[in-house]
């Protein structure tokens, strides 16, 4: 038996019955029985806005599955390239789609040199590379003016590997230019993480070998954020595609959602934090300040699990690898005993607070030399491939111009007065 709900509107009077399908209800049904009465919802907290086959997430029992695939799995087998494909296009790819989709994505690595000479030289010298990562998105619209023909999937499609191979060019363009090195161009015989940390290490070497170890733990981080639901970044995505606006401009906008500290800088927060720390020995008394509410536990904690993170668990483990290579981050052991008394205090069980990625992920990338201003560009360069697959669901669903309702609480009518007559 289907399972529903019953809504009254006890003005009126009238009855109807409501189907829950996915979990959810459509509003539209509910606007039958009280019309002209809208869901007062800030943030979405309770809000669905979109149907999707991409990524589920059950947050009181831990799970994160891409397609359907367990992430712990994808992590364990999977390369990023791989993971993009599935979320992409809905099945793990053959080993010959694979080939294919690889030669694809190598051989539009390169950005036009005016995007280079002429558009990030353009900058300040201290620029923040994410600011000029989404300006760098944006402008690529004016190189490739097919891209707004959304209704040829071959030029759709082109696009797609267009971004997904020039994300780490102009992530690497980006920090380059802030340091004052000079640019790098991709070297096509490496793998997807091998030729971003090319572009970001070379010096004059003839050819930049990066640490296999290194190269497999970002590309496990590349598969962990490749996408994650409906969070902000997503959401700007759907809205801003749901308007036709070709894929550049799309992505763009989705960046700037993660431009933003209380979206994509979570990680940075938590080094900040066990910077200001300091050492072992001041971890319960800073423990015992975040009960008095006097300072912030970051990296603990998340909108949507109530329960361990599962990238969590897997990044914890990588860096065990990385330090292995790196040297252990002098931040590790605050982290570790900051861990450690949380989860034995019933303060922080009891409201299901538990690390998040983001509370090893920064560690990680701080021990690879990456600066703290390059975290989040780390973050949308795998996030591309999630953000691209809800923009080509959203064009499979033709989906309705996003276009929200709100609850007026401003003044009523009110006659205009004179400039002269104003008190």
């Amino acid at each position: 038996m289907a399972e529903s709900i019953t809504v009254t509107n006890n003005r009126t009077g009238e009855t109807r019955e409501i189907l829950i399908e996915h979990g959810g209800i459509a509003a539209s049904e509910f606007a039958k029985v009280v019309p002209g009465v809208w869901f007062y919802d800030p943030g979405f907290m309770s809000t669905a806005m979109a149907e999707s086959a991409i990524t589920y997430i059950d947050g009181d029992a831990g799970i994160l599955r891409y397609r359907g695939y367990p992430i712990e799995q994808l992590a364990e087998r999977s390369t990023f390239l791989e993971v993009a494909y599935l979320l992409l296009y809905g099945e793990l790819p053959t080993a010959e789609q694979f080939e294919r989709w690889k030669k694809d994505v190598t051989y539009h690595t390169y950005i036009h040199e005016n995007v280079r000479k002429r558009f990030l030289e353009g900058f300040n010298y201290d620029a923040h590379p994410m600011g000029m990562l989404v300006s760098a998105i944006a402008a690529l619209s004016t190189y490739y003016k097919e891209a707004k023909d959304l209704a040829d999937p071959d030029v759709l499609n082109k696009q797609i590997v267009r971004l997904i191979a020039k994300m780490p060019t102009l992530a690497a363009a980006a920090h380059r230019f802030s340091v004052g090195m000079p640019f790098v161009y991709p070297d096509n015989a490496l793998g997807y993480a091998q030729n971003f940390l090319s572009m970001m290490w070379k010096v004059a070497e003839p050819r930049y070998e990066p640490d296999p170890v290194l190269a497999r733990a970002l590309d496990l981080l590349f598969i962990l954020h490749a996408d994650h639901e409906q969070n902000c970044g997503t959401t700007a995505m759907r809205v801003v595609a749901s308007s036709h606006a070709d894929p550049y401009s799309a992505t763009a906008a989705a960046t700037a959602a993660l431009y933003g500290p209380r979206h994509g800088g979570a990680n940075e927060a938590v080094l900040k934090m066990l910077s200001r720390i300091g050492h072992v020995d001041n971890v319960p008394s800073y423990i015992e300040a975040v009960k008095r509410h006097e300072v912030m536990l970051e990296g603990f904690g998340h909108r949507v699990y109530k329960n361990f993170d599962p990238r969590a668990k897997i990044i914890k483990q990588t860096a065990d690898a990385v330090f292995e290579v790196t040297g252990k981050n002098p931040l590790l052991d605050i982290a570790l005993k900051l861990e450690e008394v949380a989860l034995a205090d019933d303060y922080f069980v009891s409201r299901k607070l538990y690390p998040n990625v983001d509370f090893y992920s920064g560690l990680i990338y701080q021990a690879m030399g990456f600066p703290t201003e390059m975290f989040t560009v780390l973050f949308a360069i795998p996030r591309t491939a999630g953000w691209l697959s809800h923009y080509k669901e959203l064009l499979a669903q033709d989906s309705k111009i996003a276009r929200p309702r709100q609850l007026y609480v401003g003044p009523e009518k009110r006659d205009y007065v004179a400039m002269d007559a104003r008190g």
